[in-house]
């Protein structure tokens, strides 16, 4: 198997056929073994029929239904699990990808030994206010945050070595950070290819603008996972011994204070009015809670299972 190209889609119905002739296309003027893995992520119309159709019709056709709508990041992870093709291939489903760009995708990782590469939509068709700028954003975040110098974080075109896809694992809504996963686990060839981005044909967008923020926030998740994810002690423990010895230095310093002072009949006050016994005892106790977030994060490191996030209702062709 040359090629495996993974759709994770939801409420496609109209444009199924028509990207399913696309790539079939390609993959026949280039010759290519193949197969097109599409996820169903818990569509309402009759996208799934239509994937049984063309399954029928194509056994290279192959389909994963989700039991309810999980997440792109869990449909995608579902098909790299069955995924068998030496290259793989994720685009979306909504036909804004171009299949046209698969033949040179497939070559810059078989031929060129890249691990991964991103496609980057430098030409868009979405709505500027709402689409555009806030991309450009939240990737000038990615990048400064990550070291990956890519443009487009977040297209959906991208092409992966067998081996990447089977070492990375996508939940949540992680799938926007593939690049960084694979860099996290030590694939370090990572490239970008400028790609064709073409207006949204049939439907409408399945993402608003909370997307943005939520892209935020697994950033941030995803920086810290990256340097503590397999040690949490280092970092829960560093700064809550700190806190902890921070409070009961001050605390110490309190004591003796009180004590130098009535030994020498200077007057003083009560130890409960000082301001700062009540800082020192925040510290000892923020310092001793976030050793214990450290040593319970150790300890779920050490006992959490693998367990799939999505339950599969039905498959096609497998």
């Amino acid at each position: 198997m040359e090629i495996s190209v993974v759709i994770p889609l939801l409420n496609e119905e109209e444009s199924l056929q028509e990207l399913h002739d696309w790539i079939a296309k390609v993959m026949q003027s280039n010759r290519y073994l193949y197969e097109i893995i599409f996820i169903d992520d818990g569509s309402t119309d009759t996208s799934w029929k239509v994937i049984e159709k063309l399954s029928e019709k194509n056994n290279s056709v192959k389909g994963i239904r989700f039991q309810k709508n999980y997440g792109k990041s869990q449909a995608l992870d579902a098909g790299f699990e069955l995924a068998q093709g030496d290259v793989v291939i994720t685009m979306d489903a909504d036909l804004q990808d171009n299949p046209e760009e698969i033949p040179e995708l497939y070559d810059l990782i078989i031929k060129e030994d890249f691990d991964l590469i991103s496609g980057w939509k430098k030409k868009r068709y979405d709505n500027v206010i709402t689409k555009n700028i806030p991309s450009k954003l939240f990737n000038a975040a990615a990048r400064k945050t990550s070291g990956l110098k890519l443009h487009d974080f977040n297209c959906g075109l991208k092409a992966y070595k067998n081996e990447v896809i089977k070492t990375v694992k996508v939940s949540g809504e992680m799938h926007r950070y593939i690049p960084v996963l694979a860099k996290n686990e030590g694939f370090n060839k990572i490239g970008e290819k400028v790609v064709q981005h073409q207006a949204r044909k049939y439907g409408v967008t399945k993402f608003g603008m909370d997307r943005f923020v939520n892209g935020f926030l697994d950033l941030i998740t995803i920086s810290f996972l990256s340097k503590f994810g397999k040690r949490p002690m280092h970092f829960f423990g560093l700064w809550g011994t700190f806190m902890f010895l921070f409070g009961t230095t001050s605390a110490f310093y309190i004591g003796v204070l009180k004590l130098y002072k009535l030994y020498n009949g200077i007057k003083t006050i009560l130890v409960t009015d000082n301001p700062w016994f009540y800082i020192a005892l925040t510290s000892m106790i923020l310092g001793t809670l976030l050793f214990l977030a450290g040593f319970i994060g150790e300890l779920i490191i050490k006992t959490k299972s693998n367990e799939k996030h999505y339950s599969i209702k039905e498959k096609l062709n497998f």
